[in-house]
């Protein structure tokens, strides 16, 4: 599909004004160059062309507000100073895959004071000697090269990709998250506490009953050794043989 044709589709039935990223990897440019992109996309902020055929970058527009440019796996060989002039803004340059050679093809990249990032992986450039060090020199703007800070510490994904908005919206749900938090843990708190004064009242309950079912079973006990010791109602009671005896006496 041929780069003209993928920018209408893109688009979305949107304005150019309304486009923030575009995204146009994998497509076919015309001779080379950049093609169907204006002035009009006056807000966009993340333009991807990797693989497109590019040997130039003399068609880019205007562009005030872009930061990041993605121009890996094309033929570009030199041609920056445009860059330099249209993309004032620019923070993150990705010529990986290109035709850079020397050292010198990369010094208008010192007209962008906001670069911070540049890849050129695979590039003929970055086998030269001191390869790393000349470009920091050449670019004292520069925070990351390939990846990696002066110092060879990795960059993190996050690393110069905002624009401070998302990082206090972030900074804001952490906090709203720890208020929650701490709201459960005391309901979590309050909820314990109840379930103990609960056992303990059970307890009691359960000590006191205790105590009034051993009265009553006391009292059932005394009952019964009243019943068993005093004679049957209604029975007559039976003589001892002495009785007996005392009687016979009394007649004679």
């Amino acid at each position: 599909m041929d780069m003209k044709k993928r920018v209408s589709l893109e688009l979305r039935h949107r304005s150019p004004t309304e486009v923030q990223e575009l995204v146009l990897d994998n497509c076919r440019s015309g001779e080379g160059k950049i093609e169907g992109i204006t002035e009009e996309f006056s807000n966009l902020e993340l333009l991807s062309l990797i693989n497109v055929g590019l040997t130039s970058v003399a068609d880019i527009p205007k562009l005030d507000k872009l930061k990041k440019l993605e121009l890996s796996d094309n033929r570009i060989s030199g041609g920056l100073e445009v860059l330099a002039e249209r993309l004032v803004n620019l923070t993150h340059l990705n010529l990986s895959g290109n035709k850079f050679k020397d050292i010198s093809t990369l010094e208008p990249l010192k007209k962008l004071p906001q670069l911070k990032s540049l890849d050129l992986f695979n590039c003929e450039v970055t086998n030269l000697a001191d390869y790393r060090e000349s470009i920091f020199k050449l670019l004292p703007q520069l925070t990351y090269l390939d990846g990696y800070d002066i110092d060879d510490c990795e960059a993190s994904d996050s690393d110069g990709e905002g624009d401070g908005v998302e990082d206090e919206d972030e900074e804001g749900l952490e906090g709203e998250s720890e208020d929650f938090d701490e709201e459960e843990e005391e309901d979590e708190e309050d909820i314990v506490a109840e379930e103990d004064d609960d056992d303990d009242s059970n307890e009691d309950e359960v000590k006191v009953n205790g105590d009034v079912d051993s009265e009553d079973d006391d009292e059932e006990d005394d009952e019964d050794d009243d019943e068993d010791s005093s004679p049957a109602k209604g029975e007559k009671r039976k003589r001892d043989p002495e009785d007996e005896d005392d009687d016979d006496e009394d007649d004679d």
